[in-house]
């Protein structure tokens, strides 16, 4: 749940998806009070706090009213999301809404650690296609990929499914994340797995 620094101290991530103004400053508040002096946003909108006195985590979390969400291991990391329809002109999907409802999965056990990115249009700021999960906005729904990566062997996502309603990709994230995970080999991202089994096989399971 915590990365260990070089001075002792810990950085922590806050669990969350969406924050208001109040929940900010509240959150502010204890930093200061808990003499944190900086707060890092990740690529995938993680609130990670760095310089955490190891012994007051958990009256930090309490003070700011937070939960801890999983730092590292091998586990569903942070939805990664833009704007979507809520705010940008171009979105064509509620990603923020969505991606409150993909939360649910965050910190789950898995054989490897799983990234999840939702974009409200085909436009992509947030790169479904190179995702574990990639959710993108269309007029008519998402298309939904698996198996993309970015890290040190690049892969677009094979397209699992195209014009899903929001509920239904919910759905069949879950099913995919329950496949995966009681189906690979430890240590073996989706796309890895996707490949060792073939994406026909892969989509017949998932989507029947």
């Amino acid at each position: 749940m915590a990365l260990k620094q070089r001075d002792g101290s810990y950085a922590v991530v806050f669990d969350g998806v969406i924050f208001t103004p109040q929940d900010l400053k509240r959150i502010a508040e204890a930093l200061d009070r808990h003499g944190v002096k900086l707060v890092k946003f990740s690529e995938s909108q993680r609130m990670v706090v760095v310089g955490v006195d190891p012994e007051r985590v958990e009256e930090l979390c309490r003070d700011a009213g937070v939960k801890l969400a999983p730092a590292v291991g091998r586990v569903v990391r942070s939805v990664k999301f833009c704007p979507g329809s809520a705010l940008c002109t171009l979105g064509n999907q509620d990603t923020l809404s969505l991606a409150e409802k993909l939360n649910k999965f965050h910190g789950m056990e898995l054989p490897d650690k799983m990234k999840i990115a939702i974009s409200g249009c085909p436009n992509s700021c947030t790169e479904p296609a190179v995702r574990d999960i990639g959710l993108m906005g269309t007029k008519e729904g998402f298309t939904i990929f698996v198996g993309g990566s970015a890290g040190r062997k690049p892969r677009i996502g094979w397209v699992l499914a195209e014009k899903v309603e929001p509920d239904k990709a919910v759905e069949i994230v879950e099913k995919i994340l329950e496949f995966y995970k009681n189906n690979a080999k430890r240590g073996q991202r989706l796309g890895d797995f996707i490949e060792s089994i073939g994406f026909e096989e892969f989509r017949k399971a998932v989507l029947g």
